[in-house]
């Protein structure tokens, strides 16, 4: 689990079959063989540290396929988190790491307020997560949703955001990861079972306690 509060970026050195290897951009302390990191918001397993400290992480064909790992460039920045601790303060908000969606950013610029706002289409598959003030997870930040239109919504980047994850380098066009928050997946799915059931469920008979008085049963 991780919370979408981002510790550094990394800059994607290849992807080679299935192995991706990136440059973290400060020293990754004590990197465990078989740990979490997300990437992109994308749970991976970490391998092997390589020389100059670039690490080396799996990733299936279908996480490349889902994901915008598989679309990028060597060269391109990317955000990491490592796994959540016991003890540790839960500054954003539950981030699986399970991406449900890539999408394509739309827009990025300063609002005449001095905002800056980045825009993003809304996969049909995720709408029913995506809601005014709740939480997204965009490349494995957790952000606050701002609005959400018919086809889009937004997000606001504060200075620290800008500053210190990879979200300052997507421009139009370019894919970026969505996990929905993972409380409103348990709910949809719970009302989903609720209506199935309601619509499974035989319809009433029609018989009351006076057809019955009115019959002579009673």
């Amino acid at each position: 689990m991780f919370t979408g509060l981002v510790e550094m970026t990394g800059v994607l050195v290849g992807l080679h079959g299935e192995h991706l290897r990136l440059r973290p951009s400060k020293k990754f302390e004590k990197p465990v063989y078989g740990e979490s990191v997300a990437v992109n918001g994308c749970c991976l397993t970490l391998e092997r540290e390589l020389a100059g400290g670039v690490l080396e992480f799996f990733t299936l064909a279908e996480t490349q396929r889902r994901t915008n790992l598989g679309k990028l460039k060597p060269g391109a920045l990317l955000n990491m988190e490592r796994a959540l601790r016991l003890g540790d303060r839960l500054g954003g908000h539950i981030v699986s790491g399970h991406i449900d969606a890539a999408a394509e950013v739309i827009d990025f610029r300063r609002m005449a307020d001095g905002d800056y706002e980045l825009r993003v289409a809304l996969p049909e598959s995720l709408a029913p997560e995506i809601v005014e003030k709740g939480s997204i997870a965009i490349d494995g930040v957790s952000l606050t949703v701002v609005d959400v239109g018919k086809s889009d919504f937004s997000v606001c980047l504060i200075p620290v955001t800008r500053n210190d994850t990879a979200l300052v380098a997507r421009t139009p066009g370019t894919l970026v990861n969505l996990e929905g928050d993972l409380v409103g997946k348990y709910i949809r799915r719970q009302f989903e079972l609720r209506m199935e059931g309601a619509a499974a469920a035989p319809a009433p008979s029609g018989i009351t306690m006076d057809t019955l008085r009115e019959a002579g049963f009673l």
